[in-house]
């Protein structure tokens, strides 16, 4: 399979919330950053302490099991996003509350390497689609949340929103 690169989405392919994930994603080959930062984010899982799984570095703050967690739910909701718009479905896509969902998932119940292990598997999907795609699959749009979206969009918020909370473990979860 030929791998296509992915151009960065100008401004008007998402909504401007989005941007500040997508300002994340450094120049260069997008499914090469998806994999090399995943490897990076395995390893950083991978290195923290069992008795560290359930902190949270503020009340009301999410534990790190339950960001991993929101993480394979927002890159599975991202990618099916992706898929539908690439497949030229005009359908509408409801949001979905984040909040909410991590409140229900019972994430804290888990093992955090089994929510890695989850996580992989997504983005191993993830990748396989962005592959898959050639420069009008990619530049296709479709609205989700109310606001119009372009499928390339979508894999670099994917990447953006990875690297947002990779920051935020290193910098107030204290892992390194």
């Amino acid at each position: 399979m030929t791998t296509l690169a992915i151009e960065r989405p100008k401004a008007d392919e998402h909504s401007p919330y989005y941007t500040r994930y997508i300002e994340r994603v450094p120049e260069g080959n997008l499914i090469a950053l998806l994999e090399s930062q995943f490897a990076d984010t395995l390893a950083l899982m991978r290195r923290v302490p069992r008795e560290r799984e359930d902190f949270a570095y503020a009340d009301g703050k999410w534990s790190v099991k339950e960001v991993v967690g929101h993480l394979a739910d927002a890159e599975r909701v991202f990618g099916y996003r992706a898929l539908r718009f690439a497949r030229n479905d005009a359908t509408e896509l409801a949001g979905f509350d984040e909040n909410a969902w991590v409140a229900n998932a019972g994430f804290g119940r888990r093992r955090l390497a089994d929510l890695v292990e989850e996580f992989s598997a997504v983005r191993a999907t993830t990748i396989r689609l962005a592959k898959s795609l050639n420069a009008e699959e990619l530049a296709r749009r479709g609205v989700a949340n109310g606001q119009g979206i372009s499928v390339r969009a979508l894999f670099y918020i994917i990447a953006g929103h990875e690297r947002h909370h990779v920051g935020l473990f290193r910098e107030r979860y204290q892992l390194s």
